[in-house]
């Protein structure tokens, strides 16, 4: 299990810090950098700034929203950014919510499955740097009552096969990244509870009949370094609270589906009615510790380390962490340590 750091949204409060963390990263070996986007900066321009000034560590994008631009679009930017970065590029990709899909791009939120598939066949078909042709359900290259030409991607990536995650949490979405995708990117992950989530990955591979060697589970884990854990969780409870509570329509919060999935359906009903009046407080003191330690990596250095063990013998292959700490330096090396402690690096 190699270490990654997810330095989230930028704009979130950490951006003095951010570029610093990056290339610590770096210089302790872990595998990979991500950035998120959402409706503030985009993550491309964050991990080309990171790329610039890193060496070895990857760059990834988790994730890189596909209502926001054309399939053509992102293997422009992934053949971009992965020769300018020395081939230390991944894609990560993910559909978003309704809400932003309609808000904030204008993209009607209809077959997310079907629209994904489609996505991620035109990324690789130009990254092979093949004649773009396709005709689907969602996307049709060229247009076929105009002047439009087949193309062909005209920069080189520096790999020939340039990975792709998927971030997915509903089981269809967990299938078709078994089917067709390098990686996962799962948030909220709890090493007690993804049996069943990886059962749906590995049902997608086999009815594609391809192994899931080489395949790269990659979750993102809250990571806060102190003595006592569960003063430690409510460094979590905001983050928490906002996803259970407000990413999402009451009707449709993919997040608080999968807390209710992992057995805590009565304090996620309590955490999004709260967060929905707009009692942030209430939302926030709502959220169980049982769901923040089974998700998080909190507490000593010897804590973390039995919990990195749990995550590796879960089938975890990159263990993402993203400091919540007063001092995100520390809780780097911290992780750095604590993961040689557990044995699984």
């Amino acid at each position: 299990m190699r270490l990654g750091l997810n330095l989230g949204y930028w704009g979130a409060g950490n951006d003095p810090a951010n570029l610093a963390l990056a290339k610590q990263a770096d210089e302790l070996g872990y595998a990979v950098v991500w950035a998120a986007e959402a409706y503030g900066s985009d993550a491309v321009t964050v991990l080309t700034w990171i790329a610039a000034q890193t060496s070895r560590i990857d760059v990834g994008a988790a994730v890189l929203q596909i209502p926001a631009r054309t399939p053509a679009m992102t293997a422009m930017t992934a053949a971009t950014l992965d020769t300018l970065s020395g081939g230390r590029f991944r894609l990560g990709l993910g559909v978003s919510g309704p809400q932003v899909s309609e808000g904030w791009h204008g993209v009607r939120f209809t077959s997310p499955l079907g629209r994904t598939r489609e996505y991620v066949e035109i990324v690789r078909t130009a990254l092979r740097r093949e004649r773009l042709k396709f005709e689907g359900e969602h996307f049709t290259l060229p247009l076929p009552d105009g002047p439009g030409k087949a193309l062909r991607l005209t920069v080189r990536p520096a790999r020939k096969h340039l990975p792709v995650y998927l971030a997915a949490i509903g089981p269809k979405n967990l299938e078709l990244t078994g089917e067709i995708a390098d990686g996962w990117l799962p948030v909220f992950f709890s090493p007690a509870h993804a049996g069943e989530q990886l059962a749906h990955i590995r049902a997608g591979a086999e009815r594609a009949d391809r192994s899931l060697d080489g395949f790269d589970v990659v979750p993102t884990v809250p990571l806060v370094v102190g003595d006592d854990w569960k003063a430690c969780a409510d460094a979590v409870r905001g983050y928490a609270a906002l996803y259970l509570g407000g990413m999402g329509s009451r009707e449709k919060n993919f997040y608080n589906q999968l807390a209710c999935r992992m057995g805590f359906e009565a304090e996620a009903a309590e955490v999004q009615e709260k967060y929905l009046a707009g009692d942030r407080a209430g939302a926030m003191a709502a959220v169980p510790p049982a769901f923040l330690d089974a998700t998080s990596l909190l507490g000593p250095t010897e804590r973390i380390a039995e919990k990195m063990t749990e995550f590796a013998e879960a089938g975890v292959t990159t263990l993402s962490v993203s400091p919540f700490s007063p001092d995100p330096a520390a809780a780097l090396r911290t992780a750095a340590d604590a993961i040689e402690k557990a044995g699984v690096a």
